[in-house]
């Protein structure tokens, strides 16, 4: 008989240390977008939560007021380590970065003017799109289970760019759609 070990995927629990260096690396490899990074290094590299958690979380860290990958900082730092936790990791995220550019604005500030550098912040601020509509697709895949979550993509894409609804008012009209779907769907089990 051949009996085979799978592993189990254990779960990893950061330490203090461990969140204030991740969101550091975050914060410093992540100009322009952070969040096609942050999915990369929080699911993919360092395993403290799965797709769909950081989906999850993401969601709604969107409807938080400030910064999204801030508000994630704070909500898996604390989740993890409590508030010196959430402390660690928002601190990490924004100490080196900081310092960076304030360094490259006073730098920009001063050659603002050379085309060079004009074609330069365009390329970059085209890459960052790319890397922002690439981590969507990612997303995308383990919440793509019902025809709810496609209509809800296209209306939010409706909402946003043909009505040009603001976030909170299109989130508002989205929960409610979509909790009115759901309730009927198990109205319709319970009959």
């Amino acid at each position: 008989m051949n009996t085979e070990v799978i592993p189990l995927e254990q779960e990893i629990y950061p330490n203090n240390k461990q969140l204030f260096m991740g969101f550091m690396k975050l914060g410093l490899i992540g100009f322009g977008g952070v969040l096609p990074l942050a999915h990369r290094m929080i699911v993919e590299d360092q395993k403290w939560l799965s797709t769909e958690d950081f989906t999850h979380l993401l969601g709604i860290c969107q409807i938080l007021p400030g910064g999204n990958i801030i508000n994630m900082a704070v909500a898996i730092g604390y989740e993890f380590q409590g508030l010196k936790g959430a402390f660690n990791a928002v601190i990490g995220l924004i100490s080196a970065p900081t310092a960076i550019v304030v360094l490259l604005y006073q730098l920009y500030a001063h050659f603002q003017s050379v085309p060079v550098i004009q074609h330069m912040i365009q390329g970059l601020a085209a890459a960052a799109a790319g890397l922002l509509f690439a981590m969507a697709l990612k997303m995308l895949r383990p919440i793509f289970k019902s025809y709810l979550t496609v209509f809800s993509i296209c209306m939010t894409l409706t909402f946003m760019l043909l009505f040009k609804l603001p976030l909170a008012l299109t989130l508002i009209f989205l929960v409610t759609i979509n909790m009115t779907v759901l309730s009927l769907k198990r109205g319709e089990k319970t009959a």
